[in-house]
């Protein structure tokens, strides 16, 4: 067991009068952000920014090796399969606008909604090729968290991905996510083994992840999270903020 968990295997449970209170359901607002807003879907607005910009060359392709459905045959496609996403509850989905360009650039959704259990996740995240490596999914990100633990009470946030996801691992663990572990032939995703690495976040630990991000938004919020092109620049931006979470972790809350 490391020092990491043995630590929390020590904590107090809170007060059972504290566990009976339910989370709230995510509700159908936008979240507006320095640079991205949140907002509910609008399939035909959405699908004439997103469908070009993730079809026609295997780079922009690539968006959808981890993601379902995609990629789609036409356009009228992913309207007809964002008009499906729209009045779903759970997945809660999300368009990201990029308020610099005003366009949609991703999608991100809460999913395995759990109000009594207080547990939530986030997940069906995806985002153009232009979009990937830039500040659009740590705020989007920050949004999301924050409704969570702020203004809907959940106790738990989760991420799972592929395991051989290695971008979507890493960005976890950069956003303050603790890894818990993997889920061995968790599922069959287009005809092959899927084995999925779980993460987490608790209401405990968001005080201070939440200023480690506030500290990064603020210092780094006009430049590219990751850089241009995986720069060692970048690398030192994506160390920022995991170094960020991990210093305000150690102040006393």
């Amino acid at each position: 067991m490391t020092k990491e968990l043995a630590k929390r295997s020590h904590v107090s449970p809170p007060p059972a009068s504290e566990l009976a209170t339910l989370a709230r359901l995510p509700a159908r607002a936008s979240m507006l952000g320095e640079r991205v807003v949140l907002r509910t879907i609008d399939p035909e607005r959405d699908a004439e920014a997103l469908y070009g910009a993730t079809h026609g060359s295997v780079e922009r392709e690539a968006v959808w090796q981890f993601v379902l459905p995609g990629p789609f045959a036409d356009q009228a496609s992913m309207v007809r399969w964002l008009e499906s996403c729209a009045p779903v509850d759970d997945p809660h989905r999300f368009t990201v606008v990029d308020r610099s360009q005003g366009r949609a650039v991703g999608i991100v959704a809460f999913t395995n909604i759990r109000p009594d259990m207080r547990v939530i996740e986030v997940g069906h995240i995806w985002y153009v090729l232009d979009a990937q490596r830039t500040h659009i999914n740590t705020e989007a990100l920050y949004l999301l968290l924050r409704c969570a633990f702020d203004t809907l009470g959940y106790r738990r946030v989760e991420w799972k991905c592929d395991d051989q996801n290695v971008r979507s691992r890493a960005a976890a663990q950069r956003l303050g996510f603790s890894f818990e572990g993997v889920f061995r032939q968790h599922m069959i995703m287009r005809g092959r083994n899927r084995d999925t690495a779980w993460f987490a976040m608790l209401d405990g630990d968001w005080p201070a992840i939440r200023r480690g991000f506030e500290h990064f938004l603020g210092r780094h919020g006009d430049t590219d999270d990751e850089g241009a092109s995986g720069t060692r620049d970048g690398a030192d931006r994506r160390a920022s903020l995991s170094a960020l979470i991990a210093e305000s972790r150690s102040q006393p809350a």
